[in-house]
């Protein structure tokens, strides 16, 4: 196998490109990023040198780009999770950019796929796109539940996910979908839950709940999450979508506590924060479908604690990963507030 992986550099890229260097010790390897402000390569120092590793910087809606690329390094599989992911910037910041990877993004991998002749392409999408469950609910999303997204960045996954149905469809090209569930482990930007609570209590900071805190998400180690997308790569069959979850649903407010009691805090450094819009209340997956395919999973329910315990000592272990990265947030933070001020310097008062 010669692999394309998009979005390596990002979090569960990473982690998965450690998995499959480790796993495949006779496959070649690409990784092509564009480097965009959750793009990290010191996460993969550990395998740069690899010579079965190389990177290529570039974005995924540069359609003649990826057909050098795929080309040259004759690709034979190709794996995307290249993407916007945060949902709280695709609602206060503006979707657009988040529809042009997502969902352009996505057409254009499969318009390179297409004229290229890749064997496989598996696209990573997430399990946001059915929308929400009720609490009260036993109801899990299947692969046959309707697609009914309730925020920005949910409605451009799934934009490309119906891309991936109907280059299928039309074209016959061999592309697989996958809609995981919430990640956890190393190497994730802290602009999610985890990580952002980790770095906020190493600070002496409190943490912010949103609302209530009983928004529950099923959680899965990326390591778990690697697996899957692996026998994906071998084994899933294009044209099908395939859920990935392994039923270890937990509330917000029990990962907070979680995390406090794992790194000696108390209740007192939770802080209450105004909810966001469109905040799904429950996400559910219903895995039988790849689980009959042969998918193991290490970190289950009942290791959930050790997992997480584990990523926090991660995290902990890794000052100079967070130092750089808390770092590089900062440079990026002041580059944008001096191209906001450049720009509001031209605005007439009134609309600034």
């Amino acid at each position: 196998m010669k692999l394309l992986v998009c979005g390596g550099a990002g979090f569960i890229g990473s982690n998965f490109i450690h998995y499959f260097l480790s796993a495949h010790p006779d496959d070649q390897l690409v990784n092509f990023d564009k480097l965009t402000y959750a793009g990290n390569l010191e996460n993969l120092k550990e395998v740069a040198d690899n010579s079965r590793y190389a990177f290529v910087q570039g974005d995924i809606t540069d359609l003649e780009h990826l057909k050098k690329v795929i080309t040259e390094h004759h690709i034979t599989h190709l794996i995307n999770f290249a993407a916007e992911t945060h949902v709280d910037r695709s609602i206060h910041g503006g979707a657009k950019e988040f529809v042009l990877t997502n969902t352009l993004g996505v057409q254009m991998l499969l318009d390179a796929v297409r004229a290229t002749g890749v064997e496989k392409f598996v696209n990573v999408s997430t399990d946001e796109v059915y929308g929400a469950l009720t609490l009260d609910s036993l109801e899990k999303f299947n692969e046959h539940t309707p697609i009914m997204p309730n925020m920005p960045y949910a409605a451009a996954k799934a934009g490309g996910d119906l891309m991936c149905n109907a280059y299928y469809k039309c074209h016959k090209v061999p592309v697989i979908v996958t809609h995981c569930s919430n990640n956890y482990g190393p190497y994730q930007f802290p602009e999610k839950v985890i990580p952002f609570f980790v770095f906020k209590l190493l600070k002496g900071e409190k943490v912010p709940v949103y609302g209530d805190g009983l928004n529950v998400r099923d959680w899965i180690h990326a390591k778990d999450h690697s697996r899957a997308l692996d026998l994906l790569l071998q084994h899933g069959l294009p044209g099908e979508v395939y859920n990935i979850g392994v039923d270890n649903e937990r509330s917000n407010m029990e990962i907070t506590k979680m995390i406090l009691e794992i790194m000696g805090f108390g209740e007192d450094r939770i802080e209450y924060v105004t909810d966001r819009p469109g905040h799904d209340r429950r996400y559910a997956i219903d895995a039988s479908k790849i689980l009959k395919l042969g998918w193991k999973i290490e970190y289950t329910k009942e290791k959930f604690r050790q997992g997480l315990t584990e990523t926090i000592e991660w995290y902990k272990n890794n000052e100079v990963w967070v130092k750089n990265l808390l770092q590089k947030i900062e440079n990026e933070m002041n580059s944008f507030q001096k191209d906001l001020n450049r720009s509001q310097a031209t605005m007439p008062p009134e609309n600034k």
